[in-house]
This record gives structure tokens, C-alpha cells and sequence, in this order.
């Protein structure tokens, strides 16, 4: 009987928690649309279609912030585990949009090797990818200690926080801290600054501005994958709001200002159109946009202002061969 009503109350959480994503994704997606400009929020690209088409975007050729990065966690794995493991005493490896944790399990593996005492928790706001997460290190690490956090960042960072005790050493690689325009980085690195502990570290991916062409087709493939990972968004709100997007009446357009470092993502409407969302009516103008993504370049001088900023100390970096990008390690003063 006790299992029993465990397993209803399991599920019954379950459903609280998918209808209170859905309407938070509802309410996001109707005010980004009746704002002006009208803007919808990158988070929501991964769905089980998004995770699929942004593994493709990180095979590309032209996408070279996978193998920058990945180039920093497969040779240089020894100094992040130095940088890192510091006092030697047991930590808690928090990692934030952790996706299939391609480059992360580098150093899991090398932690793993030396003996280091530490659980993985990785978080993402997909659940599927999540669990395409578990399911593998499960075959390739079987002996780490792992809890998967599902939700958002701070959300999920704070429920972290009180599983434990233990320092705690947060990776937020990928670039993804260039998905936030200046302040929203700003806020975010004071907010997670805020939740941690003196000693605790930070180690951030930061992709740098380089020749504008290279940038610029990293976000702009002839292929079309970006632009089917855009439009996907459309379509996930057409299964899963009842929207009735004509996704082939939107055409994405990709920017890149080398002196901002802002690179942008944009859908373009090709006609005058309306499209209802929940009984909401959004009215189009022909080339009118709807702005999707940003991602942000930055110069070193710009990282340094940013922890300075937050109130962190840049305990070191460590760049990829080519030096196109960083992994900042940050503390807490």
C-alpha cells in the first residue's frame, strides 16, 4: 500500500512539475512575442528535436567552439584537475547545461583515475538529454558518484547547495555564458557569486573574438542546421502550445558585429501572417523579426572586468591551441 501511494504521489509530482514547465514556457513564449521587438528565449531551443540538431551544429566543420573547447578538456585535462581539485579535500562537481557532457567527461575520467573524491551533478533543463547523460557514464564510469538536476540553473544550483557541505566546483563551458546580452551576464555571474562559498570556484568558457568570417559561419552553415535548430523552436510551439506557425513563412538570419562581439540570431517573417497561440492572436509584418539568440565574443580585457565585476578573482585560464578560446577559472574571494 506505502509503495503504492509513493508511486501516485511520484507521478502526481511528476505532472505538477511538466505543467508547471509548460506554463512557464506558455507565459515566455506570449510575452517575448507581444514585446516589441519580439524575441523568444534560446532555452527554450532543446526539446528532444533541439538536443539532436545542436549535437549536429557540434560535428560541423565550421563550428569551432566544440573542438576549442573539447581541444582544452582532452589535452590539458591535468591542469584543469590541478586548477580545480586545489586542498585535495572531497568537492561537488556542479555542472551547468551540462548537455551529453562530451568534454566534461574528460575530466570525470581523469578525476576518476587519481582517486579524486567527488560526486557529479550535472544540470540541465532537459530532461532527455539528462538521461542520455546518465545512461552513458553509467556504461564508461560506472564507479562515480552522479545525481542529475533537472530545471533551471540557480533553481537547481540552490537545491546543490544544500545536498552538501562540500566545496563546490561549477563548470559552465561551451560559450554559453555569450548567450546572455552584457548585464544579463552581469546578473548572473553577481547571482551565482552570491550563492556560493569563499574558496568555491568557477570555471567558465568564454569563446573570443576572432577574424569576423570564421565567427560568422559558425553560425551561419550553407548546410541549414542552424537554421532548422531556429525554426525547430517555432515547431515545438506548434506541438506543445497548440501554436500554428507556417514554419516555411520564417527564414533565419545570422549577424556578427566584431566590434560588440555580438553574434545574433534572427527569424525572419517573409509575409504579412497571424499566428494564434493559446487563444492569443501575434499579428507578423513582412520582414519583421523575431530575435532569438545572442552569442556573445569576448576580449580578455572583457573576462577580467566581468569577474572583477561579480566579485570573483581569476585564479587562472586555459586556452585551446589556437587561442580562440578560454576556460577561466574564477574564486570566491
Amino acid at each position: 500500500m506505502t509503495i503504492y501511494m509513493n508511486l501516485q504521489l511520484t507521478k502526481e509530482s511528476k505532472k505538477k512539475s511538466e505543467k508547471n514547465n509548460s506554463d512557464h514556457f506558455l507565459n515566455d513564449v506570449l510575452t517575448g512575442l507581444q514585446s516589441n521587438p519580439k524575441h523568444l528565449s534560446s532555452k527554450y531551443f532543446y526539446d528532444k528535436t533541439g538536443d539532436e540538431l545542436f549535437q549536429k551544429i557540434m560535428a560541423m566543420p565550421e563550428y569551432y567552439l566544440t573542438r576549442c573547447e573539447l581541444d582544452i578538456f582532452k589535452n590539458k585535462t591535468a591542469d584543469i584537475a590541478k586548477e580545480i581539485r586545489a586542498d585535495q579535500q572531497p568537492f561537488d562537481l556542479i555542472e551547468l547545461g551540462a548537455g551529453d557532457a562530451m568534454k566534461s567527461t574528460y575530466l570525470l575520467k581523469h578525476l576518476n583515475e587519481k582517486g579524486t573524491d567527488f560526486t557529479y551533478m550535472p544540470i540541465d533543463i532537459s530532461g532527455n538529454i539528462l538521461s542520455v547523460l546518465e545512461n552513458n557514464l553509467k556504461k564508461q564510469l560506472p564507479e562515480i558518484n552522479i545525481t542529475t538536476l533537472e530545471g533551471e540553473y540557480f533553481q537547481m544550483l540552490k537545491k546543490a547547495m544544500k545536498m552538501s557541505s562540500r566545496r563546490k566546483v561549477i563548470l559552465f563551458l561551451g560559450g554559453n555564458i555569450g548567450n546572455m546580452t552584457g548585464k544579463d551576464a552581469e546578473k548572473f555571474c553577481a547571482g551565482l557569486h552570491q550563492l556560493l562559498n569563499k574558496e568555491d570556484i568557477v570555471l567558465i568558457g568564454f569563446d573570443l573574438k576572432k577574424n569576423p568570417f570564421t565567427v560568422l559561419n559558425a553560425y551561419s552553415d550553407k548546410s541549414g542546421i542552424t537554421e532548422a535548430f531556429n525554426l525547430n523552436l517555432l515547431s515545438r510551439i506548434n506541438r506543445e502550445l497548440g501554436g500554428d506557425f507556417n514554419v516555411e513563412q520564417f527564414e533565419h538570419y545570422e549577424s556578427y558585429d566584431p566590434i560588440t562581439g555580438a553574434c545574433r540570431s534572427f527569424l525572419v517573417s517573409l509575409t504579412d501572417q497571424k499566428v494564434k497561440i493559446a487563444g492569443e492572436t501575434i499579428t507578423f509584418t513582412e520582414n519583421e523579426v523575431i530575435d532569438m539568440e545572442v552569442s556573445q565574443k569576448f576580449s580578455k580585457f572583457d573576462i577580467k572586468h566581468l569577474a572583477e565585476k561579480s566579485g570573483f578573482s581569476i585564479a587562472g585560464e586555459i586556452s585551446d591551441s589556437k587561442d580562440w578560446f578560454v576556460d577561466s577559472i574564477w574564486m570566491v574571494k
